[in-house]
């Protein structure tokens, strides 16, 4: 009974915490490129171009650091990454508030991409603690304080970068994060059992990719993950623009951001049920389910004539790929073993991140080309594919599990 309430507190706490982080790392997003143009006289294109550079260099260092966090997570306990990141994540937009140059900013964002992980490990920390059949559930719990935070995050620093101005703003946004690394720091109890603790049961980091390449079905979970975050942010930059060719009202910042919540608003209501579904009939099901559901809820959002149409089909593409991060993370806690889960969550994380950085540009040069409503059509094609990469990668791992059985 004693550690049942000890994983239900971590949970809250994580919960909570992950909100704060959340938003308030989605607070300062929206209005880069206008603090950019606080540091000087600068033409439109070279805001476009550094706005763009500042965004993406969090993201490509966080690629190359994610599995770094992972490994010494395994080593010496999840709790002190989380310390590390959220404190470091804190410092660095603080420090942001004051700036008055771009290159400034850029190696601010730099450091904060090597500080990035606190939601990833507080995923292998609850996945730690949660029974396999349970996982998708408990992970889809979690889930739920990570997409209420990149949904209100936007907002709250919109109305706080309009009447506090940008420093303020970064200011408090890295009071919240320290607030909520400060939960963690008194309120997490991380229980590891003797296995975890002994250092001699560790696997190198040869061991753990040899584990990933051997387990083909976990390769294409690693990839799904790059091929989710490249369609889902392919469109992401363009969305203002395309609301903009379906509307004709002055408040367009205003209906964008209605467009940006209905797939989060899509994400919250869902994400819990599908990782439970996961439980209940297995996680590379659903995933394939959902991906089917992203393609067909993506394509019609080409198709729109009214803003009201555009806002539905997005808010039920928000339910289709609300619970692939669950599964995807749920399915990584089934097959690697605890002493490498949180290394194999890293490098998972990582493909994450580098299609955060790919999907923008990706999705820019097809616009540039044939058009917004075209990335649409192209993102649902990436939907389908991956979809396929995943039905032939069960198939080949069912048939391959048929001839050892046979042997």
């Amino acid at each position: 009974m004693f550690t049942i309430s000890i994983e239900k507190k971590n949970l809250t706490i994580m919960l909570i915490a992950n909100f704060l982080v959340a938003a308030s790392a989605t607070m300062v997003l929206p209005f880069l490129s206008l603090y950019i143009e606080t540091f000087g006289s600068f033409s439109h294109e070279y805001v476009q171009r550094w706005s763009g550079f500042v965004f993406g260099i969090t993201f490509l260092t966080a690629f190359f650091i994610s599995p770094l966090w992972g490994r010494i997570g395994d080593r010496y306990g999840y709790k002190p990454i989380l310390l590390i990141t959220g404190y470091g994540i804190a410092l660095s937009i603080f420090f942001m508030g004051f700036m008055n140059s771009v290159w400034g900013l850029f190696f601010l964002r730099m450091i904060m991409g090597a500080v990035t992980g606190f939601i990833p490990t507080s995923m292998a920390l609850i996945s730690a603690q949660t029974p396999k059949k349970e996982a998708g559930r408990t992970l889809g719990t979690l889930q739920m304080g990570t997409v209420s935070g990149g949904l209100f995050g936007p907002v709250i620093g919109g109305l706080l970068a309009d009447n506090v101005g940008f420093s303020y703003t970064f200011i408090f946004t890295s009071i919240a994060i320290a607030t909520a690394a400060t939960f963690v720091l008194f309120g997490i109890n991380e229980q590891r059992n003797q296995e975890q603790k002994d250092r001699r049961n560790h696997y190198t980091r040869k061991q753990v990719l040899q584990h990933i390449f051997e387990h083909k079905l976990l390769v294409t979970v690693i990839l799904l993950s790059f091929l989710i975050q490249v369609a889902n942010f392919s469109i992401q930059p363009l969305l203002a623009l395309y609301v903009d060719e379906l509307t004709s009202s002055t408040n367009l910042a205003f209906l964008a951001g209605i467009a940006f919540s209905a797939t989060g608003f899509g994400n919250l209501l869902a994400t819990r049920q599908w990782g439970k579904l996961g439980d209940d009939i297995g996680y590379e099901k659903v995933l394939s389910i959902l991906l089917v559901l992203a393609s067909i809820f993506i394509i019609p959002q080409a198709l729109a004539e009214e803003l009201w149409q555009l806002v539905l089909f997005r808010f039920l593409f928000g339910i289709a790929i609300g619970g692939m991060i669950p599964c995807v993370t749920a399915y990584i806690r089934q097959e690697a073993p605890l002493r490498m889960q949180g290394e194999v969550l890293g490098y998972n994380q990582s493909f994450r991140f580098l299609g955060n950085v790919v999907g923008p540009a990706f999705g820019g040069i097809v616009s540039g080309y044939i058009g917004i409503s075209s990335v649409f059509y192209v993102t649902g094609a990436l939907f389908l594919g991956a979809f396929g990469l995943l039905w032939w990668s069960i198939r080949h791992s069912e048939s391959s599990r048929h001839v050892n059985q046979d042997y």
